[in-house]
């Protein structure tokens, strides 16, 4: 089914339409979250957020953009809103007083054991460094690595200009290398 003729379909509340948008994207929605958050349950709980935004929203989407680009920029959003209020109740909690030192809200490597195997050592301190860097570069490089978007299409998801998102992804690089280094030591 064209993208086209699936958004109107959807538009005419069409179950069938929903039930094929939802296959069609619910890996790639779920890659992009987990990888923003690092976490299989709060990707799976963000999944979930974007597609009932998704769906919720499908009247006002223009066409302007690819679907995939207007997916990407609610999956986005709706993760670094779960951060937001994740680091939140973490400090509202009381939890933040018996936290170890140099532990993070990314970090629940009990949830996903069977991946902490899989890992090998040069990748989770990749994952480490990347999760340190601030929102805008942490997504760009998300974008740029694993979901393997031009510079141009993070642009677009990002909504911001080609020479913003070069400067994104050389400073998360200089970055990154410093982390790295900090990391290995």
């Amino acid at each position: 089914m064209e993208e086209s003729e699936l958004i109107e379909k959807m538009k005419g509340d069409d179950s069938t339409a929903f039930r094929t948008f939802y296959e069609v994207y619910k890996d790639m929605i779920y890659n992009v979250c987990y990888r923003m958050l690092n976490n299989k349950q709060d990707a799976e709980d963000a999944t979930q957020d974007v597609f009932v935004k998704a769906i919720r929203s499908v009247h006002q989407f223009r066409g302007n953009a690819k679907l995939s680009t207007w997916l990407y920029q609610i999956a986005i959003n709706t993760s670094l809103n779960h951060v937001r209020r994740k680091k939140i109740m973490a400090w509202l909690s009381l939890d933040f007083l018996v936290r170890n030192e140099g532990s993070s809200v990314f970090e629940d490597s009990q949830s996903r054991p069977d991946l902490e195997l899989e890992k090998n050592e040069s990748e989770t301190l990749v994952q480490q460094a990347i999760h340190s860097l601030p929102p805008r570069q942490r997504t760009a490089v998300i974008l740029q690595r694993y979901e393997g978007l031009s510079y141009k299409e993070i642009a677009a998801v990002m909504e911001t200009s080609l020479s913003a998102v070069e400067s994104l992804l050389h400073h998360a690089k200089g970055n990154l290398t410093e982390r790295l280094i900090a990391l290995l030591k």
